[in-house]
């Protein structure tokens, strides 16, 4: 790889580090505020909905940082 490929997939590494920090943040929020709800809120259709946002998000945390890691990974190749 060239070194330009490989300045232009450091850019793009940078970005997505923020992207999964921002993910974490909001998750973390989302997370704490579904803790501080009442249990009986928490069983709730809102309260369910929280939950599969927390686990979604979850997701896409895993799912960025596989993409950092294959990155990385063919700019080492």
């Amino acid at each position: 790889m060239n070194k330009d490929r490989r300045n232009r997939i450091d850019k793009v590494l940078e970005q997505l580090e923020e992207i999964k920090n921002e993910i974490e943040n909001i998750k973390d929020e989302e997370d704490d505020a579904y803790n501080n709800m009442p249990e009986g809120l928490q069983q709730s259709e809102r309260g369910q909905a929280m939950e599969t946002a927390i686990d979604l998000l979850d997701e896409a945390y895993g799912s960025v940082d596989q993409a950092i890691e294959n990155l990385t990974e063919a700019m080492e190749g």
